[in-house]
């Protein structure tokens, strides 16, 4: 028990350390939308020269700014597309996002539980109600449905009890569209003026259509099944 106490302690010395480095630096401006269209010929030069030392460092940022909740998802993954093109893009930062996000949830379960309660408050209720009555199905809806924040999600999920395993594979698969649409997007970064302009309503709506489809099926399912007992007994 000491130990365990001890580890909550390191981890949480090392989170505050690297996200106050990142505020007391200004690491945040090279996670801007203007710096990695500035920088692009450069890191497309570097990535030429080294694939696999560039993927391997990208993903290593990419999965320390969301374990840390830290602005920037969204313009890693673009530039992940500008970079690396949809296919190669879309299976790097597919893993990246998923086990960066494993990871946040991670810190908020065992490390920030109580910090994270104090700072959610009462929206964990439907959180948890949500999860208790669809499982899988809800974090599935959550990932699709673009208006939720990612780094709310990983948190708020983290205090959940869905186990680690579960929250990773469902995380991916859900955000598997949204980051498809992202990393097409980079391919096109000198046209990019605003993230906002990447999601249109349409295509919002479509994400929370295709969100919705799997908790609708299943509860389609149930009323079934209900109806086929009842008329069994009947």
């Amino acid at each position: 028990m000491k130990n365990e106490h001890t580890n909550k302690i390191l981890i949480v010395i090392a989170v505050v350390g690297l996200i106050a480095a990142f505020k007391i630096f200004n690491l945040g401006d090279y996670l801007s939308l203007s710096y990695i269209k500035e920088s692009q010929q450069q890191f497309l030069e570097l990535y030429h020269e080294n694939r696999a030392a560039v993927i391997a460092g990208y993903m290593a940022i990419y999965i320390l700014v969301t374990s840390l909740s830290l602005p920037g998802a969204a313009i890693m993954t673009l530039a992940g597309g500008a970079l690396f093109g949809l296919v190669v893009g879309t299976v790097v930062v597919s893993f990246a996002s998923s086990i960066g996000a494993t990871l946040a949830a991670f810190v908020a379960r065992f490390v920030l539980r109580d910090w994270v309660q104090g700072k959610l408050g009462d929206k964990l209720k439907t959180v948890n109600e949500g999860v208790e009555k669809e499982g899988a199905f809800y974090l599935f809806t959550l990932r699709l449905i673009p208006v939720f924040p990612f780094w709310l999600i990983n948190l708020g999920m983290g205090l959940t009890k869905m186990p680690l395993k579960t929250f990773y594979w469902v995380s991916q698969l859900g955000m598997l569209a949204g980051t498809i649409v992202f990393v097409n997007a980079g391919k096109e970064l000198g046209k990019i003026e605003s993230l906002s302009g990447i999601l249109s309503p349409t295509l919002i709506l479509s994400f929370v259509l295709l969100g919705l489809f799997p908790i609708i099926t299943k509860k389609l399912m149930e009323a079934y099944k209900k109806k086929r007992g009842s008329a069994a007994e009947n």
